[in-house]
């Protein structure tokens, strides 16, 4: 049976030590690392199925150039990644969810919560519990088996919680979801109520697959409740 691979890129060896400890209870390899460089070589080396990457990192490249280098690299833009921050990076930690950062966990935090978010991640990553089929609303075509967006036929790339965000409105259409709502159905995990992560991956998901992401055709907003998935023409 092979170990799933999750790399570990903090610059604190005690939090490194710690964090290794449990994943490796849990079944995991673990690779580590202490500096963005290195991070980003074991990346393209070893392709880890996962990657939990601090924000504050030493030798001039930190956590979000190291997620800007992996979501732009045809090879890694799919590797989820969750993010350690200090409860005070809050731009910071936005920035990284715009960048592409599936889910992230603010210090101090528990290990075995690091290791629950992992499992739900991956869990996500594996797309168990979802449904098959393709649901089509006007060019945009959602495969839930294979986990594939296109758009007018073409393919569109998205993180894992991007396309599950997107499924999850996409399998009840015309309904609208509040914030906390979406965090529920997607993180299956204890969350620290952080609703404009949800506006951040919506924002990267309008990018993508919207023509105008500055007036919206299919992920509508609701204003003073959430978000919904519109049928063209709305």
């Amino acid at each position: 049976m092979a170990f799933q691979t999750i790399l570990v890129v903090d610059d604190e060896p005690q939090i490194v030590e710690v964090v290794q400890d449990y994943l490796k209870q849990a079944g995991f390899r673990v690779l580590t690392a202490r500096d963005g460089q290195t991070a980003l070589t074991l990346a393209r080396h070893d392709r880890p199925d996962l990657i939990i990457l601090d924000l504050m990192l030493p030798g001039g490249m930190d956590g979000l150039d190291v997620c800007r280098c992996l979501r732009q690299d045809p090879a890694l833009a799919d590797v989820p990644i969750i993010m350690l921050t200090a409860r005070t990076e809050e731009t910071d930690r936005l920035i990284g969810l715009e960048l592409g950062a599936d889910d992230y966990v603010t210090k101090p935090f528990s290990p075995r919560e690091v290791v629950a978010r992992v499992r739900a991640v991956m869990r996500r990553a594996r797309h168990e519990g979802l449904p098959s089929g393709i649901i089509h609303v006007g060019e945009l075509a959602i495969d839930l088996q294979n986990r594939s967006v296109t758009i007018g036929g073409q393919p569109v790339s998205l993180t894992s919680t991007e396309f599950d965000l997107l499924a999850v409105l996409a399998r009840s259409p015309g309904r609208s979801f509040t914030r906390a709502q979406l965090i529920d159905l997607v993180y299956n995990v204890a969350y620290d109520g952080f609703d404009r992560a949800v506006d951040s991956h919506i924002k990267n998901l309008r990018r993508k697959i919207e023509p105008d992401p500055r007036q919206p055709r299919y992920i509508l907003t609701v204003y003073g409740v959430g978000y919904r998935l519109g049928e063209v023409g709305d």
